[in-house]
């Protein structure tokens, strides 16, 4: 086995038990968390505090003007290699957008209500007392799991944390105070956001590895 089968062995590995980890942390959320976090937030009016709301504005900003991005990146390189910090915003954008992506394919088989009712009266835990998974159901009225902020937000950030570890603290700065928003504004639950954040950093961490960007 050659050392880079070696490396992508040991990150399937850390990969599954992240996986189990994650599993145990959502269904401790689902029976005891979620529910007593989104009353608590519905009851205080804390998503009426309008830096919540500002806060989960820019994770689609980023994802849409990925595209963009990534067309500037590919015309830039007709003048040569990239720079490193160019190269690892071309990952970042890629690892985003397909994060993204995977979640709305998890969206579509877990089928989740949302913890409030936004847009057509859509059943949700507060507005309809509507609580639970309705797998393979599709349509935005059962989009809630899992949080498409959460895995923009990590998709991107990840991906420079691990070619740029000197920036950790940044990352942190600016990503949890934008995951908090989304259980603020109840937008989404606990466990929604665990699971995209881990899915967004999982994703990023398979794009940095397949780039190379840990080891340049």
């Amino acid at each position: 086995m050659t050392m880079h089968e070696q490396e992508y062995c040991s990150l399937l590995r850390r990969t599954l038990i992240t996986t189990a980890l994650c599993i145990v942390a959502v269904l401790v959320c689902y029976f005891w968390i979620d529910r007593p976090v989104a009353f608590f937030v519905y009851r205080h009016h804390i998503n009426t505090i309008q830096v919540f709301r500002w806060l989960t504005y820019p994770p689609p900003e980023v994802q849409n003007w990925s595209a963009l991005v990534l067309t500037i990146l590919m015309v830039r390189r007709a003048w040569g290699p990239f720079l490193r910090w160019q190269k690892v915003l071309l990952v970042a954008c890629l690892s985003l957008i397909v994060a993204d992506d995977f979640r709305i394919s998890l969206g579509d088989v877990f089928g989740r209500y949302w913890p409030e009712t936004w847009t057509h009266d859509n059943p949700s835990l507060i507005g309809t007392g509507t609580y639970g998974f309705h797998p393979f159901q599709r349509g935005d009225d059962i989009g809630s799991f899992p949080s498409g902020h959460a895995c923009r937000i990590l998709g991107f950030a990840t991906v420079w944390v691990i070619a740029m570890p000197h920036n950790r603290i940044i990352a942190t700065v600016l990503c949890v105070p934008m995951l908090v928003s989304l259980v603020a504004m109840n937008y989404h639950f606990v466990s929604d956001v665990i699971v995209d954040s881990v899915l967004g950093g999982m994703v990023a961490t398979y794009a940095a590895h397949l780039a190379r960007l840990e080891l340049t």
